[in-house]
């Protein structure tokens, strides 16, 4: 069996995370929410632009 997959190695491995700090965890937030809202925003302006576009070939409605 391995060693790792027991009580004692388990609890070793448990130890040896490096949980983030309340600040680090804030900020790595912010970074995710402030992705997500840009790129949220990139792909309306791409429909946009791609909807103004064939409008203005004469394809959508």
């Amino acid at each position: 069996m391995l060693k790792w997959f027991s009580f004692s190695g388990i609890s070793k491995e448990v130890k040896r995370i490096r949980w983030p700090k309340k600040e680090e965890l804030g900020g790595n937030s912010m970074e995710v929410l402030i992705f997500c809202a840009s790129f949220g925003i990139f792909f309306v302006a791409c429909e946009f632009f791609v909807s103004f576009f064939l409008k203005l070939i004469g394809i959508g409605a």
